[in-house]
């Protein structure tokens, strides 16, 4: 099976994999990069293609997840309140200008 062959995933794993990536894709992250990342969280969660004759059976883990998220926001916390605030407030005008 050559390499970023996906075919012993399962149908609720690509779909995960499409779900993520278009998150990262959102947040303004290239396409292919989002697609590693992507498949590298589904991986980490659920240990790999889950269809038969690739060691099924494995629990699925949400860790790698909630870890990513966990993780953004140190370098907002770093800075002073008043440059955070600054941004929040051109952020929320910049969302009423556009509609949201």
């Amino acid at each position: 099976m050559p390499r970023g062959d996906k075919s012993s995933y399962t149908k609720k794993q690509k779909r995960q994999a499409r779900h993520i990536e278009a998150g990262y894709e959102k947040r303004g992250t290239s396409k292919k990069e989002a697609e590693r990342r992507a498949w590298a969280t589904v991986n980490a969660e659920t240990h790999g293609g889950k269809k038969s004759g690739s060691g099924r059976g494995r629990k699925t883990s949400k860790a790698p997840s909630r870890k990513g998220g966990r993780l953004g926001g140190k370098a907002a916390a770093r800075r002073p309140a008043a440059a955070r605030s600054a941004s929040a407030k051109k952020a929320a005008a910049t969302r009423k200008r556009r509609g949201h």
